[in-house]
């Protein structure tokens, strides 16, 4: 992570890098087996008598001293550090298994204990008890800084936007950038032999035309009749030939949609029939405009007309954009969206975004943002992750994460951090397929918000926009998991946003392919104290349990363990008595 806190300043002295190993140690859990070492030598200083040992030994030091005897000293010396070691082994040889099953049975109460409240602890809070307490007390007090600090603020704009949220949770979205059956789907089937749609996600897209291309009075028309009962077939071929057929009776503007759709094998094509599609269409909406204040029926007439319209001229924009007539396909969008300002159903400001995007007019780019990136509008990936793009913009191409750890972060860095989190926060999915650390596959025609089916959709269109911006996905790389600590349990509380909707998992895997592995929500992983305390807790019980049913086995294996435990001690004690000289230890005891 790049989130670094104020800079040092000048080069620490030894007494500030003595304070950072010492606020490293404190989180460190070699130092709570130290710890433990000592508590088990306090333990055992009774039987083992180290106080009276330790007494004892200044005494001879000074009687050799005052003797100027340097051999008596060296004598000694050995003499007693032996004497030590032979009271261990026989204090050790003395134990009866009965003393190990209370010691490990003791071990194992009290690990689980520690369990017990460390799980609690980390399923209430979302951070482990011990971990918090060694970052928010020890460290202070030892020099060291606490980053994960929570901003207040922003936690509380997080509740206020979250109150404010009313939306489904899994409303399942048309995909404003959705490709087209036949020229792009179906050639994909050609090739690799796999469907890229679902059926669920295909009467999804049925659904919504029966409910955008039909009205209730087009059984008085026998080309709309045709074509009612056209987009409620399931067989493409079928279909298709129901177009063809109310082609022959008439002009008819969805019949144009259908075979532009899922019969033309090109984008050329689908072009074409489009805009065959469109001048029927803008004939049958200058009738009905004409005649919709006379009745229910010419109403909905009307906006059938208006929404067959709007698709077919959004439809041809895209086709405009994928042959490479960027500005044109930019001037399209934004006629449609001056024609046609309340239908915001099409999210066309989304597909006008990409092409602006690929024009590289970034200024145009944040007016289109300043305009739908509101706060009483519904979110996409598309917009939170556009505005982290421009603001990383900025900064990327000088970010370094090391330059950052020294000196901290900018004022321009830490917007750019920030936009960044929010888009995470919003669809976590989505870093994972920028940096390419999950392959991608066709977006489906529908997109649940916040979802794996949006992320696969937004990066599809917009990771070569994000690999133009030098430094773009370095910065993402290097930032964007420092969103899961802020919002330990996101589906139950979220920071910026809603809490993240439980039930996003179950829509996309009816959304995209069997062959596709869903990406599910970042779970946190458990604190290395729950797993060591787990663990310690199931060892120290299973030796328990051996030691109650086979004491002499285990009394055996306990004493193997333990003499194994010290023959290097007792190795490295007499390679320092033969490479030492005597002289080495008579200067010993006169410090």
């Amino acid at each position: 992570m790049a989130e670094a806190g104020p800079g040092p300043g000048p080069g620490p002295g030894w007494l500030e890098q003595l304070k950072s190993c010492f606020a490293w140690s404190g989180t460190s859990p070699w130092t709570l087996w130290l710890f433990a070492l000592l508590c088990l030598a306090g333990v055992l200083r009774l039987p083992l008598r180290i106080s009276d040992n330790l007494s004892t030994a200044p005494c001879r030091l000074e009687l050799s001293q005052t003797a100027g005897i340097s051999l008596l000293a060296d004598f000694v010396i050995k003499e007693l550090c032996f004497q030590r070691l032979h009271q261990v082994s026989m204090f050790l040889n003395t134990l009866t298994p009965k003393f190990y099953v209370a010691l490990t049975g003791t071990s194992s109460l009290i690990s689980g204990l520690i369990l017990i409240f460390e799980w609690w602890y980390f399923r209430k809070y979302g951070t482990s008890f011990i971990e918090q307490v060694s970052v928010s007390h020890l460290r202070p007090l030892l020099g060291g800084v606490d980053n994960n600090s929570p901003n207040n603020s922003n936690t509380s704009n997080g509740d206020s936007d979250s109150n404010r949220q009313s939306v489904s949770e899994c409303k399942v979205w048309r995909n404003p950038l959705n490709l087209f059956r036949g020229a792009e789907y179906n050639r994909y089937t050609w090739v690799t032999g796999r469907e890229p749609l679902t059926y669920y996600d295909m009467n999804l897209s049925a659904q919504d035309h029966q409910t955008f291309f039909t009205c209730d009075t087009d059984h008085l028309r026998p080309a709309d009749a045709i074509m009612q009962k056209a987009w409620r077939e399931r067989n493409p071929q079928a279909r298709i030939s129901a177009a063809h057929e109310a082609l022959e009776l008439n002009e008819c503007a969805t019949a144009y949609i259908l075979l532009a759709e899922e019969e033309a094998t090109t984008i050329v094509e689908a072009e074409k029939l489009f805009k065959q599609a469109l001048k029927a269409g803008e004939g049958c909406y200058r009738r009905s405009q004409q005649l919709q204040h006379h009745g229910a029926q010419y109403e909905a007439q009307h906006r059938r007309d208006t929404n067959v319209l709007v698709y077919i001229k959004r439809r041809l924009a895209m086709c405009a954009r994928k042959l490479g007539r960027t500005r044109e396909a930019v001037k399209m969008m934004r006629d449609l969206m001056k024609e046609f300002p309340l239908l915001s159903m099409f999210n066309i400001h989304e597909n006008l975004l990409e092409a602006l995007l690929e024009l590289q007019a970034y200024a145009d780019v944040q007016a289109v943002l300043a305009k739908y990136d509101d706060i009483s509008l519904p979110k996409s990936a598309t917009i939170c992750y556009t505005a982290a793009l421009l603001k990383a913009r900025a900064v990327s191409d000088k970010f370094s994460p090391e330059a950052a750890s020294r000196r901290g972060l900018s004022t321009a860095e830490m917007n750019a951090v920030e936009a960044i989190h929010r888009a995470v926060e919003f669809n976590p999915h989505v870093p994972k397929y920028l940096l390419e650390m999950k392959s991608l596959i066709l977006p489906p025609e529908h997109i649940l918000k916040r979802g794996d089916s949006e992320a696969i959709a937004y990066a599809f269109f917009h990771l070569q926009h994000w690999k133009r911006v030098e430094g773009a996905l370095n910065l993402l790389h290097c930032t964007w998991e420092g969103t899961f600590r802020m919002i330990p349990y996101p589906l139950e509380k979220g920071h910026l946003f809603y809490p993240y909707p439980i039930c996003t998992e179950t829509a996309d895997r009816e959304l995209l392919p069997s062959f596709h592995e869903v990406s599910v929500y970042p779970k946190k992983e458990l604190p290395f104290f729950i797993l060591f305390t787990a663990g310690l807790c199931s060892f120290t019980a299973m030796l328990a349990l051996l030691t109650h049913q086979f004491p002499e086995l285990m009394g055996v294996f306990a004493k193997a363990f333990l003499s194994t435990l010290f023959a290097p001690l007792n190795f490295v004690m007499e390679k320092v008595e033969s490479i030492l000289p005597s002289s080495l230890w008579h200067q010993l005891t006169r410090i």
